[in-house]
């Protein structure tokens, strides 16, 4: 069931506004917003709530009760998050519920983090592309950059052409809430964006686009699509489920951390506001730390 034209739907749409004016959230952001809290408009419009105020503890109660399964707990913990978020909006402009909101604690799960891809591994993932194709080139080049810049996905998709300087190997990120950065490039990484620029991408693109990444189609490529092919050489390097682009900007994090660099300038090139997001994001796994300890305590 869908929530019509509404109160609720009214609401929404201001959170939403405020999310991309003044809190510059992307597109990407603003979207799984929307689409969850419409969703909780539409079960509340379903018990006959018609506006926000009106929401008392035995409704937000009901209305946690129906994120159970099948819904995987993620998702369940993402739609409350959604709501609490717009909720505690409301609350500040005097157009929230009295109730207290919502927790997202029973359906927390607890941080994992990906593990870092060793060396010789990274490298058979990359080499699986084929480059004699044009969109094999444009695979590595993406690849290539997201492990060589520590970008995330949608920064890498949509990043435009006069962003790159291949001459300086360097780019210029635009990432969360506006943040500019630019990052170096390694020279391999900037020798296989140039093959993709000079002998892939002129094969695949239709049309006038700014992209340095485009589809099979020749259309600006999708955040979703990058998973999509990742996901795949994956599975054909024989890695276990859950590799992701993600994967290679966190093991870019960790190789930079593992060779020496400094945690601030890691978290300049990851585009973090907090060194707190950093140190999370690239701790070491256990087997390394357990290894260091056994190598370097006089006892162990």
């Amino acid at each position: 069931m869908e929530a019509q034209d509404s109160r609720l739907v009214e609401d929404i749409e201001w959170f939403l506004d405020h999310l991309k004016v003044e809190r510059g959230a992307s597109p990407h952001t603003t979207e799984a917003y929307a689409n969850d809290l419409k969703l909780a408009a539409a079960f509340f419009e379903g018990i006959g709530i018609d506006d926000w105020r009106s929401i008392e503890a035995p409704h937000l109660l009901r209305y946690e009760s129906s994120l159970s399964h099948p819904l995987a707990r993620s998702t369940a913990q993402r739609r409350i998050s959604s709501l609490r978020s717009m909720l505690k909006f409301l609350k500040r402009n005097s157009a929230g519920p009295k109730a207290d909101l919502p927790s997202t604690g029973g359906f927390r799960k607890p941080k994992t983090l990906p593990k870092a891809l060793p060396m010789e591994v990274l490298e058979r993932l990359l080499a699986l592309a084929d480059t004699s194709k044009p969109t094999g080139l444009r695979d590595r080049a993406l690849m290539e950059l997201i492990y060589g810049a520590g970008l995330r996905v949608s920064e890498a998709c949509e990043l435009d052409r006069a962003s790159l300087d291949l001459e300086e190997r360097a780019v210029r990120i635009t990432g969360k809430r506006g943040k500019t950065r630019r990052v170096p490039l390694p020279e391999h990484t900037a020798h296989w964006i140039d093959l993709y620029l000079r002998e892939g991408r002129p094969k695949l693109v239709v049309g006038a686009s700014g992209r340095v990444f485009l589809s099979d189609t020749g259309r600006n490529m999708l955040r979703q699509k990058a998973y999509e092919r990742l996901r795949r050489y994956a599975s054909a390097a024989g890695l276990p489920d859950g590799v992701s682009p993600h994967t290679l900007r966190h093991t870019y994090a960790v190789h930079l951390l593992r060779g020496g660099a400094d945690l601030r300038v890691v978290q300049e090139l990851l585009g973090h506001e907090s060194i707190a997001t950093t140190q999370v994001y690239t701790q070491l796994d256990m087997d390394e730390v357990k290894a260091r300890y056994l190598k370097a305590h006089p006892r162990a």
